[in-house]
């Protein structure tokens, strides 16, 4: 509670055969009929290059023959002595040149032209006699040498665009094809992935993973089938092909699976499901088939699948989309390898997901991942487990209690875990402390859930009473409902995005909740708007949370739990897993249902709302005085909560003690520095 601020059959060659890919339907390899893709591509593009380089130097050759029209040398002289000339040119056996405008010539006529004289016109005199008339004229002369027309206009130009698509070719065509041998025309693209751990590099047991023992027990047998399949082939019994592990994030499917391989000593392929999709379609389908024939060749082995909902996903139009997409092709190649395997293939595919609902059935049905493993969130004493576990790699003193910090950390997963015992290390190294202390400890878990404590933010006073008024009203209603969970502390120092924290600690782990608990809850997180209600006559929006918190509880109670006497014990979700029809609001119930609900839900807040407000309205004098060792204190544990409500003193230094105390030792080592300079 926290005051919030807005804020898977050999052929004769011994190779898997393929059905059904996605490349080739009938599953035909090239050298048993069909094009090769490879030549395909070749040929195909390499006609539309060639195509289309001949146009180019179709038009480049119009552009420069084409454009100029032959003039005869009389109308040449004619259009001189008009002044109509713009320019003259005089070549080795013609003139060419432009004229200044279209008068007079036929049509379809350019200012372009040419004119042809004989090679033994073209002497000194004529040049001089047409450099004069040319001057009369008002035409620009100038001289051009001689050139080759073959080799300026034709086989430059050629010799640049096969450079170009000579490099083309070198750089992506010849690749494709050096790589298409295993993948196609997906070359390197339609290969694996995966990383490979061998049993050297594996290096993790079942002494690692703690917290989930049920799990191990139940993913033991195939470490023994991996050691020793001939004792389960001795009765004709097979393993299961697939095991799907399923839980939270962080709960530790990745390392079960990597126990798996470490206690078996065989090769672990490990890859992720979002590694199969590409932008090319069939890339994943290739992929698979390359994996689980590199799996093969390796056996026995262990195929890791992590985040496989990310191909997994149940197929048809209300679930993705339609259409024979991309993830489609992987999920089939997946279930055509998963069926290809023999009895005496010694290779376990184990996939790890936390949507199990979203999977496919075809997926999950018995001969694929036939064996599905629930990897729940460790319980007080898995977390105790999980906590001694990681807390070996550190130094720890003699208060460290991890029976207590396990108790303080209800529906942590053993990654939430392991980064409490991290946090606190480096706390007690920023500290300067030789060993890991309780205190750190628990400094690590609020980080963990909360976040960093923002000592340094100003704070109103005004504000700064509303806090304490709000966790002060949330810990004396934890104190004085004996039906809800002990109080464990309270302080009123910002940690991200809330204001303050009032947090329990569970006697046990709970997996029911009875009506009288949650009623109990429900009114300890109300509590903090009642008292600020009640003391400061006034509510702010840092209860949004809490109300949130509580109005989702409350609908589970009516929706889901059944403990309403009004609705009854039926169900009313929301979701839609089994297809059926539902109506335009997304419910499966009826308008007048909902509204019994509506009414239902807030019935039940309203009631948890009005006990706690009759609670704390009897205990207005101790809420006072929480409030008040709160501002003074800003943290207090739950035994600092009982003195307060005793009406006893608490013999402890206050903010302002521990400010001053802090700043005389920080002068007394300023003045020792002083000395020394001296």
């Amino acid at each position: 509670m926290k005051y919030q601020k807005n804020e898977r059959n050999p052929n004769d060659d011994g190779l898997p055969e393929e059905k059904g890919s996605p490349d080739d339907p009938k599953g035909r390899r090239p050298e048993q009929g069909g094009p090769s893709p490879v030549r395909f591509f070749r040929g195909g593009i390499g006609w539309l290059v060639f195509l289309g380089l001949a146009l180019l130097l179709l038009m480049l050759f119009n552009k420069s023959y084409d454009s100029a029209q032959t003039m005869t040398i009389s109308g040449f002289y004619t259009e001189l002595e008009n002044a109509n000339v713009e320019e003259i040119i005089i070549g080795d056996n013609n003139i060419r040149g432009e004229l200044k405008s279209l008068s007079g010539q036929p049509k379809g006529s350019t200012k372009e032209f040419k004119v042809d004289f004989p090679p033994d016109a073209m002497n000194f005199e004529f040049v001089q006699d047409l450099t004069q008339k040319a001057t009369a004229g008002g035409a620009e002369l100038r001289y051009e040498t001689s050139r080759n027309i073959f080799l300026e206009v034709f086989l430059s130009p050629l010799l640049i665009y096969l450079l170009i698509f000579g490099l083309i070719w070198f750089l992506i065509f010849r690749q494709l094809r050096s790589s298409a041998g295993g993948a196609g025309m997906l070359g390197s693209f339609g290969r694996s992935r995966h990383r490979v751990l061998t049993k050297e590099r594996t290096n993790v047991t079942f002494n690692d993973v703690a917290g989930i023992d049920e799990a191990k027990d139940e993913v033991s047998e195939i470490v023994e089938f991996l050691k020793n399949p001939g004792k389960f082939q001795k009765l004709g019994g097979r393993i299961p092909r697939g095991v799907l592990l399923i839980g939270d994030p962080g709960c530790g499917k990745t390392l079960l699976a990597k126990a798996i391989a470490g206690e078996a000593e065989v090769p672990f392929f490990s890859i992720s499901g979002s590694d199969f999709v590409e932008m090319f379609v069939g890339v994943g389908a290739s992929r698979v088939r390359d994996l689980f024939s590199q799996a093969k060749s390796n056996a026995p082995c262990i195929i890791f699948l992590d985040e496989i909902d990310a191909v997994g996903r149940r197929r048809g139009v209300n679930f993705n989309g339609g259409g024979h997409d991309e993830r489609e092709q992987t999920l089939n190649a997946i279930l055509v390898e998963m069926d290809g395997f023999d009895t005496s293939d010694q290779v376990i595919v184990i996939a790890a997901t936390n949507r199990a609902d979203v999977l496919d059935p075809a997926l999950t049905r018995p001969g694929r991942f036939d064996r599905q493993v629930y990897v729940p969130l460790p319980d007080i004493k898995g977390r105790h487990e999980i906590l001694k576990v990681h807390a070996k790699g550190i130094k720890t003193a003699e208060n460290v209690d991890l029976w207590k910090l396990a108790r303080g950390t209800p529906m942590f997963s053993g990654a939430d875990l392991a980064a409490i015992i991290n946090e606190a290390a480096i706390t007690a190294t920023l500290a300067g402390k030789e060993r890991v202390e309780q205190e750190d400890l628990e400094e690590a878990r609020d980080r963990v859930r909360w976040g960093r404590a923002k000592r340094s933010r100003v704070i109103d006073e005004h504000e700064k009473k509303i806090v304490a008024y709000h966790e002060g009203g949330h810990a004396l209603a934890s104190a004085l409902i004996p039906e809800g969970d002990p109080l464990h502390k309270v302080s009123i120092i910002p940690r991200g995005q809330a204001g303050g924290m009032t947090m329990m600690l569970p006697e046990g782990d709970r997996h029911m909740y009875s009506r009288r608990f949650i009623m109990a809850t429900m009114q300890a997180m109300l509590a903090g708007r009642v008292a600020e209600e009640l003391a400061c006559e006034d509510i702010s929006s840092g209860a949004s949370d809490d109300i949130k918190r509580a109005t989702q509880l409350a609908r589970t109670m009516v929706c889901e739990w059944g403990m309403s006497d009004r609705v009854g014990p039926i169900r009313y979700g929301q979701d839609n897993q089994n297809g059926w029809p539902m109506d335009g609001a997304g419910r499966d119930y009826s308008e007048e249902t909902a509204k019994a609900i509506d009414a239902e839900i807030q019935k039940v807040v309203r009631e948890a709302h009005e006990k706690v407000r009759n609670l704390l309205s009897e205990n207005r004098q101790k809420l006072d005085l929480l409030a008040e060792a709160l501002l003074k204190y800003e943290t207090l544990d739950a035994e600092d909560v009982l003195r307060v409500v005793r009406g006893e003193s608490i013999e402890k230094p206050t903010v302002n003690d521990l400010l001053t105390d802090a700043a005389k030792i920080k002068d007394t080592i300023s003045f020792g520095e002083t000395d020394e300079r001296n």
